[in-house]
């Protein structure tokens, strides 16, 4: 692949990471019911159209969208002064990114069906219980996407070539979405906090940022003049 080709994936996958937030934020806007205190509302909530349509972009797409972005912004930061932080952190957190695909697909397909059987009369159908492999999965899967994402922040903030503000932002972002928002969430209701759209919203104010700015030098860089 000659570089104007590998040039424009980055810019595509760059682009990736503000879309891949703002799909996430919109997708965690309606907190659901506390399953415990009202599974009624719980399960008509969790069965509607609206809410499987919001997971499957939200969720699932969202979090595809995000490794690719996030593989794009390490290689376009590969180069530079904090590469080898860089892909280091991209790793990290494209890895705990796709292991958070688990939870997004479970949560897009398997809870409207809980939500459907336990309108249906099927109630027992409440005392469901996955393994708790899965639940490993989602906090290493959690773990490695906060460090990784939280790196990555450090990363641009040190690599003179992106906007300083940017990475600072990020790294307060990922804070927010992830310890404020997802932990806070679980640990709780089970529920989204407005925090965790609020992260998701700051990460997608940075990432466009760096997608800005990493674009006008993508192109310069690979233009007949430059």
């Amino acid at each position: 692949m000659n570089p104007q080709d590998t040039g424009r994936w980055i810019r595509a996958g760059l682009w990736a990471l503000p879309a891949s937030w703002l799909l996430t934020a919109w997708s965690s806007l309606e907190p659901q019911p506390d399953q415990e205190i009202d599974p009624g509302a719980w399960a008509r909530f969790v069965s509607s159209d609206s809410y499987q349509a919001s997971h499957l972009a939200g969720s699932t797409g969202g979090t595809i969208l995000a490794v690719f972005g996030l593989l794009a912004l390490g290689c376009f930061l590969a180069g530079g002064r904090s590469g080898r932080l860089a892909l280091a952190a991209m790793v990290i957190a494209a890895a705990g990114t796709a292991l958070l695909l688990v939870p997004a697909v479970i949560s897009t397909f398997v809870t409207p069906a809980v939500g459907r059987a336990y309108l249906a009369g099927n109630q027992d159908v409440m005392q469901l219980e996955f393994p708790g492999s899965m639940s490993a999965a989602f906090m290493a899967g959690l773990v490695l996407a906060f460090v990784g994402t939280v790196l990555l922040g450090v990363a641009v903030w040190r690599s003179r070539v992106l906007p300083r503000w940017a990475g600072a932002l990020w790294v307060t972002g990922a804070v927010v979405f992830y310890a404020l928002g997802v932990v806070l969430g679980q640990a709780t209701t089970g529920s989204s906090p407005p925090t965790q759209s609020a992260g998701a919203a700051l990460l997608a104010v940075a990432a466009g940022g760096i997608a800005w700015r990493g674009s006008a030098r993508q192109g310069r860089e690979l233009s007949p003049a430059g």
